[in-house]
């Protein structure tokens, strides 16, 4: 049985060996290009750049009631 499992443990390592042989990859410096080019296209969907409103902010502080 343990043969078996050598056997189909090698051909997953070479299943994936094939996967990162057709992989292309990319430079970091073009990487590093596209992340900002991302980040500043989204920039005014972000929520730690341009804040929270408060009556959509679910962590608001809740309002205190008292009684005198």
């Amino acid at each position: 049985m343990s043969g078996f499992s050598s056997v189909t443990a090698m051909e997953k390592v070479v299943q994936q060996l094939w996967l990162e042989a057709g992989f292309n990859p990319v430079k970091v410096s073009q990487a590093a290009a596209d992340l900002k080019q991302f980040c500043l296209q989204n920039d005014q969907h972000d929520p730690l750049l341009t804040g929270v409103s408060s009556s959509t902010n679910p962590f608001r502080p809740q309002k205190v009631c008292s009684f005198l």
